[in-house]
């Protein structure tokens, strides 16, 4: 089904190789590109998402008010949506257009060796072998494994930072909620990098790298502008509203 995907990042691994050299750097690379490209995406996720936060308290207003009565419950959001512009599938619909290219990116990095046939695949000798796994390198005894062992932990490490970097917007049980689904994700991670191989690994390692120190410097800023940009608007709507209607009974009104 993605084939046309995995094709498109084939020539792009091939051109990146063609000077590159290293295949881990060739991968680094890759990722770089990859996140630049997604760059407007991740910024779109991360305004829908702060205005949504926003919205919140209003939104689950409207849920108690109207607790009893689901389908007025629904009609009430919807005007609420309407009201504001706002389409809730508005922060999820960035990261469904990544999954394609995440699916094609892992179907290429893990087949390497049936794509580029009769080439070996190394990070600068720090790992020998980007097609092994972690699981596989064991059987060669711990100081071989231990390369791979280490990029295993970062896969599991650097998916529970971003989370829990994430849980400092949520307060009380939701915020505790956030910590403890995060710290059972990167447990989760680990059995599943076990069988993966270390070009995947090393591909989620540097991207989500990437994802910790775009969160800090920027996926923050952008919320907090976006906040108080909502929430801006959220207090100045009433005024407009009220101007609205004094200029309405301002205008002369015509004769029959």
């Amino acid at each position: 089904m993605w084939d046309w995907i995995v094709n498109i990042l084939f020539e792009i691994l091939r051109l990146i190789q063609s000077f590159a050299v290293d295949w881990g750097l060739s991968i680094v690379i890759l990722v770089l590109i990859v996140r630049l490209l997604l760059t407007p995406l991740m910024i779109k996720s991360t305004k829908s998402t702060a205005r949504m936060q926003v919205l919140q308290p209003k939104l689950q207003e409207i849920q108690d008010r109207y607790a009893d009565d689901p389908q007025r419950m629904n009609e009430e959001m919807q005007k609420f949506y309407s009201e504001n512009k706002f389409s809730p599938l508005g922060g999820c619909l960035p990261l469904l257009i990544q999954m394609p290219i995440l699916i094609a990116l892992f179907t290429l990095l893990s087949n390497l060796q049936n794509y580029f046939e009769g080439t070996s695949f190394s990070f600068f000798n720090i790992l020998p072998d980007l097609t092994a796994t972690p699981a596989g390198t064991m059987a060669e005894g711990i100081t071989a494994a231990l390369p791979y062992l280490i990029s295993l932990v970062l896969f599991a490490v650097l998916t529970l930072i971003p989370q829990l970097y994430m849980s400092r917007n949520q307060t009380g049980a939701q915020a505790s909620t956030m910590r403890t689904t995060s710290v059972v994700m990167a447990v989760m991670m680990l059995f599943i990098g076990w069988g993966l191989p270390a070009g995947v690994l090393l591909y989620y390692d540097v991207s989500t790298a990437w994802q910790v120190v775009q969160q800090i410097f920027i996926t923050q800023r952008v919320m907090e502008k976006a906040k108080a940009d909502e929430e801006e608007r959220l207090k100045n709507a009433p005024i407009e509203v009220d101007v609205v209607r004094r200029e309405r009974k301002a205008r002369p009104h015509k004769k029959h």
